[in-house]
């Protein structure tokens, strides 16, 4: 079958084999015990359970967790079969357990699901952590379905190791729309008058409706089915984080967690089973040093969907 030429606008990022062998050459393996030095700002290209016992313990100021979900899905060379909600449970503690030990007693921890398994991820990460939050965003996109409603939104449980940990409120509030805005002296309270409309910053909720699915043409993209986009993990690490604290994620993909925190300033450690993703993460790594840019968060404030007309002329305000 021939290969169809991208479209003019196609700006999703892949790989020629030339640059996976390039790529390759960066990538490292585990098989004794590690120092943190080792493995800072590193891609381990293993199967998880084969390096977590390598790994040093406390380390991790935020651990993102995007195992597979409960689904029949092939991630390009691995192949994930769907369990009952047993077996599924008891997959999930048998890694889960193991990163106890890796963490800070500070550290946050956010597990992303979809319905069928939220309730497994609630029930397992509960006997290790303190649930804080559940967060459901809006996925933007999907198949509609003939006899049941579109499934359009997948959960982010949030849970912390004590009660003591980073929450940057500040750094996460959303500039969205005032519907009914309040007047004090007949002057704006706590609001931005523009000719676009009016507008506030607000406490971000656990309901996210402002995130942004990657599509081919935007530059963040790639052809990994169950890419984050950038925007969520920028508002996770932002708030669960400060700057030059450390970023894990053992179900790297294609490298959303890592890039995100290069460009905002965090240390991170990414392990992914599939080397032509694992590569992939080393290309979107190299592109973000060149391009610290996140789709949707600009100048250090998190905007609705489509407000970038309105945004140069409330930051010169």
């Amino acid at each position: 079958m021939l290969n169809k030429k991208p479209a003019p606008r196609n700006r999703t990022i892949t790989l020629t084999k030339s640059e996976v062998s390039y790529y390759s050459k960066k990538l490292i393996t585990l098989s004794e015990k590690k120092s943190l030095v080792d493995i800072t700002n590193r891609t381990i290209n293993q199967n998880l359970f084969d390096v977590i016992d390598f790994l040093p313990n406390n380390f991790v100021d935020l651990l993102f967790l995007d195992p597979p979900y409960n689904l029949e899905k092939k991630f390009n060379s691995t192949h994930f079969k769907e369990m009952n909600k047993n077996e599924y449970s008891v997959w999930m503690d048998s890694w889960l357990s193991k990163m106890v030990r890796l963490l800070k007693s500070t550290a946050s921890i956010y597990i992303c699901c979809d319905y069928r398994s939220s309730s497994v991820v609630e029930s397992v990460a509960s006997k290790y952590f303190k649930p804080r939050n559940r967060i459901v965003w809006e996925r933007e996109k999907g198949r509609g379905a003939s006899k049941n409603w579109k499934n359009n939104t997948e959960d982010i449980w949030f849970f912390t190791v004590s009660d003591k940990y980073t929450f940057n409120l500040d750094a996460v509030k959303v500039m969205k729309k005032v519907i009914a805005p309040y007047r004090e002296n007949g002057k704006p309270k706590d609001w931005l008058e523009t000719p676009q409309g009016n507008f506030r910053l607000t406490h971000p909720s656990n309901i996210w409706t402002d995130i942004t699915v990657p599509f081919w043409s935007m530059p963040e993209n790639t052809n990994h089915p169950t890419q984050k986009p950038e925007k969520l993990l920028a508002k996770i690490i932002l708030a669960s984080t400060n700057e030059n604290d450390f970023v894990f994620d053992p179900f790297a993909g294609s490298g959303t967690t890592a890039v995100v925190a290069q460009k905002l300033g965090r240390k991170f450690l990414s392990i992914e089973i599939d080397k032509t993703f694992a590569c992939l993460i080393e290309k979107r790594l190299e592109l973000a040093e060149k391009d610290k840019s996140i789709q949707g968060y600009h100048n250090n404030i998190f905007w609705e969907r489509n407000s970038l007309g309105i945004r140069s002329k409330l930051i010169k305000k």
